[in-house]
């Protein structure tokens, strides 16, 4: 079976980190060097009519990737609405967006995707969780409702996106509830020696009181043999100096061969959350 290449990204609505500026161009060169086989998107705006330039993001992106693209309107303003996007390679054979809002002040949804790879169906879930702590509980639920209710259980699933879940709480639910695996979790150690090494300063780091990382509830993962680690999400926000785990990629039904953050150049110019890339293995 093929190895698939997941990225997820929260890309500003197109616009850098620092000042504003459009980056949709060079997030679109940056997309393609990766060569993507399915992307996971968040903030992405559908429609904006006031720049041109930023209209239609999800359809940009699938043109210049040669991709299929499915989009979930969440938050509708006057001129301009953004959400999240699915971008495959392979065929989508269906989406829904459910919308999982929890108050007024903010919009979310989940975009729910069905991609056939070969023969296999694989579910591809794009989320991008509330700013609150309860609000982000009940959607998890809402989630995990689901994912019970229409993923049969032998069909590989994948769910990626901002989780705004900083203290890692919410991983229980996924490794216990709906046995996924957060892939930083499953990688083999040392596939990335250079997030290895960030890692183990980040542990370091976190064992330090006067450190606000030691404020951090790591939460054990179940690796691809079975056994616990305690691997904490890498940081990807603010992508200018991460410092916060806000994203994630929690798979079902793969092996996983490698998972890294990107960090530098150019990434922390394009969009104020690092990318995640995994290398996925359907058995």
């Amino acid at each position: 079976m093929p190895v698939l290449r997941v990225v997820s990204y929260n890309i500003h609505k197109g616009r850098s980190a620092t000042g504003g500026r459009e980056s949709l161009a060079d997030l679109r060169l940056g997309l393609y060097g990766l060569r993507p086989d399915l992307l996971f998107l968040q903030e992405v705006q559908g429609r904006n009519q006031v720049r041109g330039s930023l209209d239609a993001q999800h359809e940009s992106l699938a043109a210049a990737l040669h991709m299929q693209a499915a989009y979930g309107c969440n938050a509708v303003r006057q001129a301009t609405d953004h959400g999240n996007a699915l971008l495959s390679r392979y065929p989508i054979l269906y989406y829904e967006n459910q919308d999982v809002s929890d108050h007024r002040l903010e919009q979310r949804g989940l975009l729910h995707g069905v991609v056939r790879v070969g023969d296999v169906p694989v579910h591809c879930l794009v989320v991008h969780l509330g700013l609150l702590a309860g609000g982000r509980s009940r959607q998890v639920q809402a989630l995990a409702d689901r994912i019970q209710r229409l993923v049969p259980a032998h069909e590989p699933l994948l769910i990626a996106g901002d989780f705004n879940d900083w203290t890692n709480r919410l991983a229980p639910l996924f490794v216990e509830q709906l046995g996924l695996v957060e892939v930083f979790a499953a990688a083999p150690q040392g596939s990335d020696e250079i997030y290895r090494l960030r890692r183990t300063v980040s542990r370091l780091r976190e064992r330090l009181a006067w450190l606000p990382g030691q404020a951090l509830r790591q939460r054990p993962e179940l690796s691809m043999n079975g056994h616990a680690r305690l691997t904490p999400p890498p940081r990807t926000f603010p992508s200018v100096f991460p410092w916060l785990r806000l994203d994630r990629i929690y798979q079902r039904g793969f092996a996983v061969r490698r998972a890294r953050v990107l960090h530098g150049s150019p990434w922390k110019k394009l969009s104020d959350h690092a990318p995640l890339v995994a290398d996925l293995e359907l058995p």
